[in-house]
């Protein structure tokens, strides 16, 4: 695919900057990877195969993966949480159906253990009393940082990576997918539950993980530069290890060469994350090769954060602000306009049929699944409900 190319209303680098590069400190150094390539990585939530509640046991079940499914799994901050990672592919199907056979190996590892996997952006019953903190390193940090609250309720995000090829594209690319988050969220939302109760959000995973520092949406940067001299003022004085203790809802990865989206709550099937890892990649075409959203949009922080809020709560009923049109919009109205300025783009990236399916998620979100599982058979049936869709095989 060819590189992305300057488009009208996009962010440049500042005139000469290529004659006089700075010299980046080395977390900051650009690994450049090819243009658009996908890859995703899935929090998942280990259940006890009895009750259905979570298990604190990461650590454990790390330890007795085979090496080709172990490479590809990792602890996360909480004991009850392994998270899965695909390669990166070329193609949003690629990349799923790599996520496809790792909820698959998984499952059947943890089937002799009696320990069930699912997927949703919050366990419907967790405590934050049952919480216990993974033993490694990075998560001895979280919790000398955090205190008490990194014990909170496990949440679980669906993050996924788009390659860039430099890093002044990749600053462009983060400051447009500001735009974008509020709509992802609200097709993405899968956590109404929280200790049991209906919270009448349809993304309770986010406020709960908004109170850790360094998340939400950042703020436009009008350089890779300007961001990169902002970042390590933070590290130069010790506020925090490194840059991937931002955990912002999209952020740059320059040792991957990726830009990170990670707004999304866990999905329930592998066919919704696909849907969602398709959206994201034809976004970035859409961004980077054409330019979408007006400027006016790009740099609206408080339209921004405001329909982020909105999607939380409302999910796909939301209603968005459109800071253009002075207006409130349904955010259906805002995914039709989207999908049809991006079918090209999808085209072009090969994944023109997994879009298909991102108008049915709109209908029928993950939360509203969970809130009908509920209704039926209480709050209590939800998590293994969602155990029994986990490795669900991907339709051709």
């Amino acid at each position: 695919m060819n590189e992305a190319s300057p488009v009208q209303g996009a962010e440049a680098p500042p005139s000469g900057a290529a004659d006089h590069p700075i010299q980046l400190p080395r977390w900051a150094e650009w690994t450049s990877s090819h243009p658009y390539t996908v890859g995703l990585e899935e929090e998942v939530m280990l259940l006890d195969g009895y009750d259905g509640l979570l298990v604190n046991c990461g650590e454990q079940v790390l330890r007795r993966l085979p090496p080709r499914l172990g490479s590809h799994a990792s602890a996360e901050t909480h004991e009850a949480t392994i998270e899965l990672a695909s390669a990166p592919h070329r193609t949003a199907r690629g990349a799923a159906c790599d996520a496809a056979a790792l909820r698959q190996g998984l499952a059947v590892e943890l089937a002799g253990q009696n320990i069930l996997a699912a997927s949703a952006g919050t366990h419907p019953l967790a405590h934050w009393t049952g919480t216990k903190i993974s033993r490694g390193a990075r998560y001895r940090i979280v919790y000398e940082s955090m205190r008490e609250l990194a014990r909170r309720e496990p949440t679980f995000g669906l993050h996924v990576h788009v390659g860039v090829a430099d890093a002044d594209k990749a600053i462009v690319l983060q400051n447009r997918l500001r735009a974008h988050l509020p709509l992802l969220l609200a097709l993405s939302v899968n956590s109404p539950f929280w200790q049991g109760r209906d919270t009448g959000f349809a993304s309770t995973r986010t406020p709960i993980f908004q109170a850790f520092p360094r998340v939400g949406v950042p703020r436009a940067f009008p350089s890779y530069s300007e961001y990169v001299e902002a970042i390590d003022q933070l590290l130069r004085c010790g506020a925090f290890p490194g840059p991937t203790f931002l955990w912002w809802d999209v952020r740059l990865q320059a040792g991957l060469g990726t830009v990170e989206t990670r707004v999304m709550d866990a999905q329930t099937t592998v066919a919704d994350t696909l849907a969602l890892v398709a959206l994201v990649q034809t976004i970035a075409h859409l961004e980077l090769e054409e330019g979408y959203q007006p400027s006016r949009l790009i740099h609206a922080d408080e339209v921004i954060h405001e329909n982020r809020f909105l999607a939380a709560r409302d999910g796909m009923s939301a209603r968005f602000i459109d800071p253009v049109a002075d207006r409130r919009v349904p955010a259906v109205e805002s995914l039709d306009h989207l999908l049809s300025a991006a079918r090209s783009h999808a085209e072009e990236l090969g994944c023109e049929d997994a879009l298909q399916h991102v108008a049915e998620m709109a209908r029928h979100t993950g939360a509203s699944r969970q809130r009908q599982i509920a209704k039926a058979h209480g709050v209590g049936s939800v998590a293994p409900a969602l155990a029994e869709l986990f490795a669900a095989r991907l339709a051709r």
